[in-house]
């Protein structure tokens, strides 16, 4: 009598352990695939799964169309020039400043007065509400003007103008006196980091012109772009708007896209850890109603559970993913069906 109680006590043991192994298989893969499209669909806003390449990477096989972080200072190739002045600095962005000495009316509360001070762009007089004595020359016959390398890496990548304009920070470019033309070298004089065309520079009139020079400077950075080759490019399939991202510093993925939830981690060896599980769920469940151990047969199961609960989360997402599945549900019903066979 106590054997039989002892038996029925084993076989209920069996059984409860051999479901409990079974769903934490299938709890287990669920909790994977789950977090893993979450973060995927996260991701897409800005362009999509971002792979980590570090400092100094390589372009590698397999690369081309994610999205990746790059840690580095850029190295210019190719500097940027200003073709009117002649001058070329080793940075990423050059950008030349054009001001005029014009007047500005000011307004303080209800009281209007002019003064003359450099600006940026040509004011129009004609709007002033006294412009009788304060007429501006008109339109600046040279212009601010913005001008990018033709080859900025980091590491091996070429970085995209996009991102090159994107790279921030600006310093001042103190200009090159011997490389000006001879017309512009006869027009302009030095004042500090400042090219004006004043007779007297410390008595500038209406009309006279100073020009200056900004560089981004060199700096680590992080930038998070798309992989085109040996490029880095902005995603044009982002719906955040950007498909890219320049930061000063080594800046971790998560502080740049805030919203991006944390990815679930040693995904190959959860989703292994899934399937024995499962099997080993399967195989106390055989052993307590048949009283023998069938590896096979287990290992068959617990990979078509754990198989097609995978398929069908990742249906209409990923379809490589999908595939694997599949095929690991394939690989469970062909090593079921051989087991049954052994087994009879």
């Amino acid at each position: 009598m106590e054997w039989r109680v002892a038996g029925s006590m084993q076989t209920l043991a069996l059984n409860i352990a051999g479901a409990v192994l079974m769903l934490a298989g299938v709890g287990l893969v669920a909790t994977t695939a789950r977090g893993l499209i979450g973060y995927r669909e996260a991701a897409s806003r800005h362009g999509g799964e971002v792979i980590e390449l570090g400092a100094n990477a390589q372009p590698q096989a397999g690369q081309h169309g994610y999205m990746a972080r790059l840690v580095g200072v850029p190295s210019v190739v190719e500097a940027p020039r200003d073709p009117d002045f002649n001058q070329q600095v080793s940075t990423p962005v050059l950008l030349r400043r054009v001001q005029m000495f014009q007047w500005r009316e000011v307004r303080i509360g209800a009281s209007v007065h002019y003064e003359q001070d450099w600006v940026g762009h040509a004011v129009d007089s004609s709007r002033f509400e006294d412009p009788r004595g304060h007429a501006n020359p008109g339109k600046l016959p040279i212009h601010s003007q913005r001008f990018v390398a033709g080859l900025v890496q980091i590491g091996g990548f070429k970085l995209a103008p996009q991102l090159l304009r994107a790279l921030p920070g600006s310093q001042r470019a103190p200009p090159d006196m011997a490389s000006l033309p001879v017309n512009l070298a006869a027009s302009f004089s030095l004042s500090g980091d400042y090219l004006v065309s004043s007779a007297n520079i410390d008595d500038p009139r209406l009309g006279d012109l100073r020009v200056s020079w900004e560089e981004v400077p060199l700096q680590q950075v992080t930038i998070v772009g798309q992989l085109d080759g040996d490029r880095l490019v902005a995603a044009p399939q982002a719906t955040d708007g950007k498909g890219y991202s320049v930061q000063v510093g080594d800046v971790s993925l998560l502080d740049i896209f805030p919203d991006l939830p944390l990815p679930p981690q040693w995904v190959t060896g959860s989703r292994i850890l899934s399937v024995l599980l499962a099997a080993l769920g399967a195989l106390a469940l055989l052993f307590a109603k048949r009283r023998r151990l069938e590896p096979v047969l287990a290992i068959g199961l617990g990979a078509l559970l754990v198989g097609t609960v995978a398929s069908v989360l990742w249906l209409g997402n990923d379809a490589s993913t999908l595939g694997g599945w599949l095929a690991v549900t394939v690989l469970g019903l062909l090593l079921a069906g051989w087991g049954l066979r052994r087994a009879r």
